[in-house]
């Protein structure tokens, strides 16, 4: 999971990128709201996490704009300012939840991940796809009952392209999402192609009904097979 931190403080985006980042999430900062329009006119995100009170502007405003170009990604506010006129407006305004200042790590990460079933797997704490099951809070991966090994960029792409499944995904998506930002300044895409080729072995190997189709000139698809 892909997350946008949208806070000036650096000691606290600091924390917050850190515990993020012992979850295996892939974060990524922004201090102002010219930077972080910047960035999610630039990225996709999954999750944003968003400060009310930046040094140039509001966070409701940032808001406000994502929503305006039609950004899907799900937002939660952070904010010092525990008003619930701020509540009610950034949930107006299309924010999934609002957790005030100062909080526990603990926490937003449990509050990230039930916005994350809500927003994306129906309220469910495993995901499926064919014989494949995965539990994200878990990094766990079965394939017909019996769980599998994959190594964490294995894992990552799979669960990425099974929230995706039976949608053309272009490859620059693919490493953008899992590696993060930074990943357009790289001169060739072969380690994606490594990595893609490790995991369709060991899916064909746990005897998956799920297959990872290329399609020469565009990107990948996960379907089942028929």
């Amino acid at each position: 999971m892909k997350i946008l931190i949208v806070e000036d403080n650096i000691e606290i985006s600091e924390m917050i990128s850190e515990a993020l980042r012992s979850q295996r999430f892939i974060v990524e900062v922004a201090e102002t709201h010219t930077e972080a329009m910047s960035k999610i006119n630039l990225y996709e995100y999954e999750c944003i996490l968003l400060d009310v009170m930046l040094p140039d502007g509001s966070g409701l405003s940032v808001l406000k704009e994502l929503k305006s170009i039609g950004k899907n990604g799900s937002v939660i506010i952070l904010s010092a300012r525990d008003s619930l006129e701020d509540k009610i407006t950034g949930l107006e305004l299309g924010a999934d939840d609002y957790i005030a200042k100062p909080f526990h790590m603990s926490e937003l990460i449990a509050r990230i991940r039930s916005v994350r079933r809500r927003n994306g797997n129906n309220g469910k704490m495993s995901i499926s796809f064919g014989n494949i099951s995965i539990t994200p809070e878990r990094f766990e991966v079965y394939i017909d009952g019996v769980e599998v090994d994959l190594l964490k960029k294995e894992y990552d792409i799979l669960l990425y392209m099974i929230e995706r499944q039976n949608i053309l995904i272009k490859k620059e998506m693919i490493a953008e999402a899992i590696w993060g930002d930074y990943i357009d300044q790289v001169d060739n895409y072969d380690f994606i192609y490594t990595q893609l080729k490790n995991l369709r072995s060991k899916l064909t190997k746990a005897n998956a009904d799920v297959v990872i189709k290329t399609v020469y000139g565009f990107g990948y698809k996960m379907c089942e097979l028929t």
